[in-house]
């Protein structure tokens, strides 16, 4: 085969064809993936994985399912990183500067070094909102992060044991929680779910086959 090259998986050498992303050279050199595989198209953050080049000294993080092999790249995953998550019920707490001094206090140990901006697999800007989640800037911090897919790299290349995800995703919901309008339109479709309004029409949809789903969905009304 043409245009192979050589990449360690897990500390062993395969020969594999250079257009395969990281995870289907997995596949390719023989691995069942069964975890860390998700929705293989970038959305859910599963396949989180670090990489160096020989030769090189800098360390990379990525998603196996978006990045391509490279000739002599060492691969390691990171199917699951231990994030600290904090339990706390939020209709309790508010969007005060004290709540993330309360749940994420890590975060005012943060020195500034960006290297959980480096190494972001969506190329956030993780450092800022951060920055951002000290000041209570919740909005802002909802905003820089929405992209966040929680893979953890981040958080993994920090000397400061910050679990910026979580930090984010704490911004984020007292965003939605307290910050931004209501959405009434969307609050009035949730109260008819809850009431039954739309009973007869899901049964119908689950007593369809997959070709009458998939007929459906490809000639559905799409708004503008």
């Amino acid at each position: 085969m043409e245009n192979m090259v050589n990449v360690f998986l897990m500390g062993k050498k395969y020969e594999v064809p250079s257009n395969l992303t990281i995870m289907k050279a997995y596949e390719y050199a023989g691995y069942e993936l069964v975890r860390g595989c998700g929705c293989r198209n970038g959305f859910c953050g599963a396949c989180a994985t670090i990489y160096r080049i020989k030769g090189e000294s800098e360390l990379h993080g990525c998603l196996a399912c978006q990045t391509k092999v490279m000739d002599n790249m060492y691969v390691a995953t990171l199917p699951f990183f231990p994030l600290e998550k904090k339990i706390y019920n939020i209709e309790e707490i508010k969007p005060t500067e004290q709540v993330m001094m309360q749940l994420y206090p890590e975060i005012y140990s943060c020195i500034g070094c960006n290297a959980c901006t480096k190494a972001c697999t969506q190329k956030l800007n993780v450092m800022q909102y951060i920055a951002y989640a000290q000041r209570g800037e919740y909005a802002k911090c909802a905003d820089e992060s929405f992209d966040c897919v929680m893979c953890g790299v981040c958080s993994s290349r920090c000397p400061a044991g910050i679990s910026h995800p979580q930090v984010a995703m704490l911004a984020r919901r007292l965003n939605g929680k307290y910050i931004q309008p209501k959405t009434q339109h969307l609050e009035d479709r949730v109260k008819e779910i809850y009431n039954g309004d739309f009973k007869a029409a899901l049964d119908d949809l689950m007593a369809k086959s997959d070709e009458e789903l998939q007929e459906l969905y490809n000639n559905r009304e799409i708004e503008k």
